[in-house]
């Protein structure tokens, strides 16, 4: 048996660790408050929200493409569920419905514009949310619709099941349902193929169009459930879209370096949500500070994507050496095959010429 070196794990492991340091720190500068079951219900339910959005981002990205209109899109599904209840025009299940639906329907005009139109997703997606935001004051006439008083739709969210409202339970439910397809569909391996290396999927005979219009697609139907949660479980807001963006970047780059390294991935992607999550709250209740989230998230974001760019860096310095070592040592080949073609023929000359041609073939 051959011994094996003990590693911490630190290359795929890091956010549970810093987690676990977070939780001790915060335990130990804030005793009263952040160790408690409360908080752990509190962020539980609170940032469900944030990694259904960021799970609708994932799918894109595992294709290559950049869906900035997930918050646009939620805060609009959101709000047009309330508009119609409000109105007297459908019931809660109807409105659930039709958030859901017209998230889809974005996602496909995404899709459209990015394969149909050839415009690249940052650009088409940066577009399609300011084009929601104009539709959302159109709608709501730039005033906050009222509250919904229905036990059926506020239950969506808000029921308890020990201590954990049933909005965690849907995000554990999306994360299941999406890692099944990424990870365990063949959609899921063309898809990967698609953002890995788009060219050479397409000369693979993989339909990289297809999969890129059902990754926005499937992006803005998450968005859309997203919101209709998000109005279930704390009211509606005209401005909560906005702020769904930079926690599900940062969560999706930052949980590219865990669990599975360089790649795109659920659990992963929850993790980070946590993690920055922990982070926040415990500076919050530490320093009272308003702004700590906005910060603390920026930061995050920067971190993740520079970590996620050293380690793509790594990752591909050695394929350079393998390969440059691969060219000299055909290169000693060639020289010594010439050699003994030139000392072993008699006309050493015509030998040598034949014994290269044969070697580069």
């Amino acid at each position: 048996m051959t011994g094996r070196k003990f590693s911490p794990g630190l290359d795929r492991f890091s956010g549970l660790y810093l987690w676990g340091l977070f939780i001790v720190l915060f335990s130990f500068m804030a005793p009263r408050t952040f160790p408690t079951m409360n908080t752990v219900h509190l962020l539980a339910s609170t940032e469900a929200i944030a990694a259904i959005v960021a799970l609708a981002l994932l799918v894109p990205m595992v294709t290559g493409q950049f869906d900035l209109s997930i918050g646009a899109i939620a805060n609009f599904s959101g709000i047009l569920a309330v508009i119609v209840q409000t109105n007297g025009l459908l019931d809660p299940v109807g409105a659930i419905l039709l958030g859901t639906a017209v998230g889809t329907v974005i996602g496909m005009l995404n899709g459209l514009i990015v394969v149909k139109l050839k415009i690249d997703s940052f650009i088409a997606t940066l577009a399609m949310g300011s084009i929601l935001e104009a539709f959302l004051v159109i709608v709501t006439n730039n005033r906050e619709p009222l509250p919904i008083d229905n036990e059926f739709f506020t239950g969506l969210t808000q029921t308890s099941i020990f201590g954990f409202q049933m909005v965690f339970f849907y995000m554990i439910i999306i994360a299941l349902i999406v890692w099944w397809l990424l990870e365990r569909t063949p959609a899921g391996r063309y898809m990967r193929a698609t953002g890995f290396d788009r060219e050479a999927a397409r000369l693979s005979g993989v339909q990289v169009d297809k999969w890129s219009f059902l990754s926005l697609t499937i992006s803005g139907t998450i968005c859309g459930f997203a919101g209709v949660l998000f109005v279930s479980l704390t009211g509606p807001s005209l401005g909560f879209g906005p702020s769904l963006l930079l926690p599900a970047f940062a969560a999706v780059f930052l949980g590219s370096t865990q669990l599975v390294p360089g790649r795109h991935n659920v659990w992963g992607t929850v993790l980070a949500i946590f993690v920055l999550a922990t982070g926040v709250q415990g500076l919050q209740l530490v320093s009272g500070a308003q702004w700590v989230a906005s910060m603390f998230n920026g930061v995050a974001l920067i971190a993740a994507v520079g970590l996620a760019v050293v380690r793509r860096k790594k990752l591909s310095r050695p394929k350079k050496e393998k390969s440059k070592g691969k060219s000299e040592g055909s290169g000693s080949l060639l020289a010594s095959t010439q050699t003994r073609g030139t000392q072993g023929s008699p006309s050493g000359h015509h030998a040598g010429q034949g014994s290269e041609k044969r070697v580069e073939v």
